[in-house]
């Protein structure tokens, strides 16, 4: 058994812009004080086993990593069963302090976790760190999660030569970025770029989300763009979209897929821009209009780059708050730096789901100004075009996309 107090840290999910400036930020704060400050290489997937694969910090690697991107602690997605859960490894290594590094899934875990050593009487605190992408956790007054911000201005900056090249062509894109059900990431970038078109699982407002209806709406962004002359353009989608599509309607929808053991297809195998735009090609022949367009996915390309000067700064006080919140004997909770410099708890069982021990998930606010700002700006069809585009298509009414939006 380790004789000095030991903080362990672990990472979940996929990886976020920032993740080593935390672990960085963390390490240090500790190892200040003369703690042991240990990382799990993948996570819960190997904690609760007789081995799990450690990674020690001193100051040294702690310096040495704290603006790389990546992380430099293996990830895993894995979520343990309650059957799963033991003390060993606390005990065995004197773990004073879990920090969990992680998304809604992973907060959900280490709700978990932190119930069953409560209920254990095993001393181990666990503060939760905020990383995603997706921008997804309920934060208070619209926090981003860490990752979110150097994501969207990666994302951004490719998304801005796409469309040069859709001006220089004159074709247009069908550009999909992540987002597991919320769009918070398609929406910041196709709104810092002005794309002409954004769509977002959250726009639909509950109601059934299909593949025509995306084809439609992308119509008929393409057809008022033609009202002014413009030829060109680029049409972003957030991959959230999937989540809400019925199974059979994806796998009819003429992409091979490959399936896993249940039978479910294999989304994260395929282009889901080369899906939307295959489909997009499809409508605009038959309905005889010539217009190219070509598939960009976003994803993988902005999950590792090195964190901008905002992440940086940010998981840095997030990390050096982990400690402060420990110090303070906080647990149980997602620690929060605050645009007005403080440092502050979460706690899980307060965002939690009653019914499934889940935390919820932050959606993008479609009633928020800055949401009907942006699109009221973007370029779709109403009932005032109808004239002007029958030349291209019999039932202009089709493509009404806030019909499209009303309907079931």
């Amino acid at each position: 058994m380790s004789e000095k107090k030991t903080v362990a840290i672990l990472c979940s999910g996929g990886p976020a812009p920032g993740i080593n400036s935390v672990i960085s930020s963390i390490a240090k704060s500790f190892l200040r004080d003369n703690w042991r400050v240990v990382g799990i290489n993948e996570g819960t997937k190997t904690m609760f086993t007789e081995n799990p694969e450690l990674i020690e910090f001193d100051f040294h690697y702690a310096d040495y990593i704290y603006n790389r991107g990546g992380s430099i602690l293996r990830m895993s997605r894995y979520k343990p069963k309650d059957s799963e859960f033991n003390t060993k490894f606390f005990t065995k290594n004197n773990v004073k302090l879990l920090v969990t590094i992680g998304g809604d899934d992973t907060a959900s875990t280490a709700n978990r976790i932190t119930k069953f050593l409560n209920e254990k009487k095993v001393d181990v605190k666990n503060i939760h760190v905020p990383k995603t992408i997706d921008n997804d956790l309920p934060l208070p007054d619209r926090l981003p999660t860490f990752g979110y911000e150097t994501a969207k201005n990666e994302g951004s900056r490719l998304a801005q030569t796409v469309y040069e090249d859709a001006r220089s062509s004159g074709n247009w894109f069908v550009v999909s970025v992540m987002g597991r059900e919320a769009g918070h990431l398609a929406f910041g970038i196709g709104t810092a770029c002005h794309y002409p078109l954004v769509i977002i699982p959250e726009m639909f407002r509950a109601k059934k989300i299909t593949f025509k209806k995306i084809i439609n709406m992308v119509i008929s962004s393409i057809l008022k763009r033609k009202t002014y002359g413009v030829q060109h353009g680029v049409a972003i989608i957030s991959e959230g979209v999937f989540h809400f599509i019925d199974e059979a309607e994806i796998v009819n929808c003429g992409i091979n897929f490959t399936f896993d053991e249940h039978g479910h297809p294999e989304l994260g195998t395929v282009s889901k821009a080369h899906i939307f735009n295959v489909l997009l090609q499809k409508e605009l022949k038959e309905l005889g209009i010539a217009v190219k367009s070509r598939p960009v996915e976003l994803g993988y390309e902005i999950r590792s780059c090195h964190p901008t000067a905002f992440d940086l700064n940010y998981c840095t006080m997030l990390g050096m708050g982990v400690k402060k919140l420990y110090d303070e004997d906080h647990s149980g909770c997602i620690v929060i730096a605050k645009a007005n410099g403080k440092i502050s708890p979460l706690y899980l069982k307060d965002i939690e789901d009653p019914k499934t021990g889940k935390i919820k998930t932050r959606l993008v606010d479609v009633d928020a100004e800055d949401y009907k700002l942006a699109f009221s700006n973007m370029h779709y069809l109403k009932k005032d075009d109808y004239k002007k585009v029958s030349e291209f298509v019999e039932h202009p009414e089709d493509y009404d996309l806030e019909k499209i939006l009303a309907a079931d």
